[in-house]
């Protein structure tokens, strides 16, 4: 009896083995690949060529998804094409559903999309120069009707290990003088950064604390604050007419409903050479973002809808650190008068402001 049992047992576990293998074979899944291979580098207006290779699977279809965004679909394993013209810089994610025998597949890769061509390489010519406030750390500037609004940063008591000086503020400035006209002190346990004038209200970031202020513009009196999730830290501002757009320290420009301050969309900012990060005090001139690169003596003109570097502005000239005042800092500040075509540049703690042309070199 006990060899009939074991008899027993053992054919059941060969069964057992022989049912498993044969479901594991049931359920085995044809590999399938995709090209191109992740990370491969296109130009803007490049044509797009993604292939699924797989083996003996018949698809009854598969479906291509840009950035999550349904592109198109086929049938068999030709090659489905993506324009890249005007399409955002920047990472491409690409995901593939490929449906066969009533079940589906994912497979993914990814582009990074670069500019068309480098940008066009311009330089200054200065038209004239204005007095500018040495206590002003900035971190901001707009221009409107005649007057100057500037964001100054700076901690009153500098927490550890924090190089930075003076104390945030908001002011108006007389722009023929440099006479600071009106005055708006901010915590002071909070560093100021970008601002923009919406209608009559100006708006204003924080560098850490995650905190935006609204301002009565012709009072520069607080009127509310906001909770800023959107980015790292806060850094430049700009208004294009629609829409805020401010940076973070990295090569991304948000883009902030004017009245919710809730993000809308962003952009990734490229050159041919690839992501252009630390982008800084932001404006906006005639259809381009203008920003400073922090640090640099370096401005860049970007297209506001795919984030190519359109224009790069070489201003090492333009108050060489040797002549400086004392305690200067970084260049950092550029407003428009659009009724005037000006445009202004200035730095941290600088005792000049300059009234500038951008020309080619």
């Amino acid at each position: 009896m006990k060899l009939k049992y074991n008899a027993l047992i053992t054919a059941a576990i060969l069964l057992g083995f022989v049912f498993n293998s044969c479901k594991e074979n049931n359920t085995k899944q044809e590999v399938i690949t995709v090209s191109p291979e992740a990370g491969t580098t296109y130009k803007s207006g490049d044509k797009v060529d993604i292939a699924v290779h797989y083996g003996s699977l018949k698809p009854d279809s598969i479906v291509y998804f840009i950035d999550s965004v349904r592109a198109g679909a086929k049938k068999d394993s030709s090659a489905f094409s993506v324009k890249t013209d005007g399409m955002s810089l920047g990472p491409k994610t690409i995901d593939i559903k490929v449906y066969a025998e009533g079940k589906n597949q994912d497979v993914a890769t990814n582009i990074v999309l670069l500019p068309a061509k480098a940008p066009e390489e311009l330089s200054f010519k200065i038209e004239k120069v204005f007095p500018h406030d040495t206590s002003c750390f900035t971190e901001g500037l707009v221009y409107e009707n005649g007057y100057l609004y500037e964001s100054g940063g700076g901690y009153l008591d500098p927490p550890p290990n924090e190089e930075v000086t003076g104390q945030s503020s908001l002011r108006k400035v007389e722009l023929s003088t440099g006479k600071v006209l009106q005055k708006t002190m901010v915590d002071p346990k909070v560093f100021a950064e970008g601002i923009s004038i919406v209608g009559d209200k100006i708006i204003q970031l924080t560098y850490h604390e995650k905190i935006g202020y609204v301002y009565d513009k012709s009072s520069l009196k607080l009127l509310s604050n906001f909770e800023n999730k959107v980015g790292i830290e806060g850094w430049g501002m700009c208004f294009d007419g629609n829409r805020l757009c401010f940076d973070d320290k990295t090569n991304r420009i948000y883009f902030l409903d004017k009245n919710t301050y809730k993000e809308t969309g962003h952009i990734d900012v490229y050159d041919e050479k690839g992501a252009v990060n630390e982008i800084n005090e932001l404006e906006y001139i005639d259809g381009k973002i203008y920003a400073n690169i922090w640090k640099t003596n370096t401005i860049i003109a970007i297209d506001p809808k795919t984030g190519a570097v359109l224009q790069r502005i070489d201003c090492t000239n333009l108050y060489p650190e040797n002549k400086r005042n004392e305690n200067s800092e970084v260049m950092n500040g550029i407003a428009y008068d659009p009724a005037g075509k000006r445009i202004f540049l200035t730095g941290k703690k600088w005792d000049k402001l300059f009234q500038v042309s951008f020309v080619k070199k």
